[in-house]
């Protein structure tokens, strides 16, 4: 039986040097070389929607691979596709880093410049280990195999602009629509979408920060049906507990998210904390919601600064929403454009609070009215975004995408607010 092996290398020469020399292994099927992170977790997705069959037994990743850093790349692969054993190719092939890769889910390591001996070593315990997990897999394991939907998370440049309710229509909407759709509570110490969705249920997302695998069962278990049809994954009730749901903890959720939903809507509250970073790396769409008033564009403009500096994510990487618009106001949406140098959505909210009482205090926003120009308007944001399926024969919604290559960790930073 031979080999598949996909190696995901940058730089031209690297890649030609180690094609040739997997090319000379035995039963070895070296595929043509990915250049980087997003081409690769593109292709296994791909493949893996197929068929778990399909996807290579070894990735090799050499360790200047980008956009997303080795280490990262290799645990989202770890997590997303646990069929495939990788190896990362490296000139450090030290005790430290060593224990780092093995740490992140690498199946082995190889030192720069390649040796035959090692590299045929690696790669065939690497593939006897990946036919042995599928053999597993076969027998109705229960592991992530798909290829992960869409994670969109919902920032407020500060306390009040209407984050929560954002995040719970864009999630009703999408679920209306027929999208499978969770919608994730990571304002850890004040998070409220229980409330506003009349949801009481005794778990929350710190039943998972301590779990290493989280299988699909352990993530059914911590998840509430909702009866609109979301999964709800809820912050906890005791606000201190919110410290036990770390970065580490959240990457993993949030993989696990993707792998078992469609579409994945995360409040991230208006609070800046390792956790809620991680997930805004991570996400393929960010929203920051400001309101057209200059206390709150100065807040939005300090937060998108904030993520900058801290290689969270690139401004022309967030799509400012606009809630509580009037056409009267003097700050429009190119001005809150130009001052934040960020892109703003087309689809801005009404200032019409009426029409939300109700429901806000029943605490039933799945029961606000259809008619009503803010639901209205915030489930036009949600196709805007892609977020709802398109009705058959019409044209599908065009997604406002940002580069989820941009990665960068808050280290040695706990809560920093806007």
């Amino acid at each position: 039986m031979s080999t598949r092996i996909l190696p995901v290398v940058g730089d031209a020469d690297a890649a030609r040097s180690i094609t040739t020399l997997l090319s000379q292994l035995p039963d070895a099927e070296p595929a043509a070389p990915v250049g980087d992170s997003t081409s690769l977790i593109d292709t296994l997705a791909r493949l893996a929607a197929e068929s778990i069959d399909e996807l290579p037994e070894v990735v090799l990743v050499h360790e200047r691979i980008g956009p997303v850093p080795a280490l990262e790349l290799i645990r989202e692969v770890a997590l997303r596709f646990p069929a495939v054993g990788v190896i990362l190719v490296t000139t450090d092939a030290g005790p430290g880093l060593f224990a780092a890769a093995m740490d992140s889910g690498a199946r082995g390591l190889v030192g720069l410049p390649l040796s035959y001996e090692e590299l045929a070593q690696r790669v065939q315990a690497a593939a006897a280990w990946s036919v042995g997990v599928r053999r597993h897999l076969g027998q109705g394991a229960d592991v992530f195999t798909g290829p992960g939907g869409t994670v969109i998370t919902v920032s407020g440049a500060k306390g009040g602009v209407g984050t929560t309710m954002v995040a719970v229509q864009l999630a009703l909407a999408a679920r209306a629509s027929g999208m499978n759709t969770a919608l994730a509570d990571l304002d850890l110490q004040a998070g409220d979408i229980a409330s506003y969705l009349d949801v009481q249920f005794r778990r929350s997302i710190v039943d998972l920060a301590s779990i290493q695998d989280i299988s699909p069962r352990v993530l059914q278990d911590a998840v509430y049906l909702h009866p609109s049809g979301i999964g709800m994954l809820l912050a906890p009730g005791e606000g201190e507990r919110g410290e036990e749901v770390n970065e580490r903890s959240v990457r993993q959720i949030v993989s696990a998210l993707r792998n078992r939903y469609e579409v994945v809507v995360i409040d991230c509250g208006t609070q800046m904390n390792s956790a809620n970073a991680a997930a805004i790396e991570m996400a393929d769409t960010t929203l920051l919601l400001t309101t057209p008033d200059v206390v709150s564009v100065r807040a939005a403009k300090r937060m998108v600064r904030l993520w900058d500096r801290l290689q969270i994510r690139k401004a022309e990487e967030t799509v400012i929403v606009v809630n509580r618009h009037n056409r009267s106001t003097e700050i429009q949406p190119p001005l809150i454009e130009r001052i934040t140098s960020t892109r703003v959505a087309r689809v801005t909210i009404p200032a019409n609070f009426k029409e939300l009482q109700a429901a806000v205090d029943a605490g039933r926003m799945q029961d606000l009215e259809s008619k009503s120009t803010v639901k209205q308007a915030m489930w036009g944001l949600a196709g805007e975004l892609g977020l709802v399926r398109a009705p058959e024969g019409g044209e599908k919604n065009t997604k406002l995408k940002g580069d989820r290559g941009s990665v960068g960790v808050l280290r040695g930073r706990s809560r920093q607010q806007d």
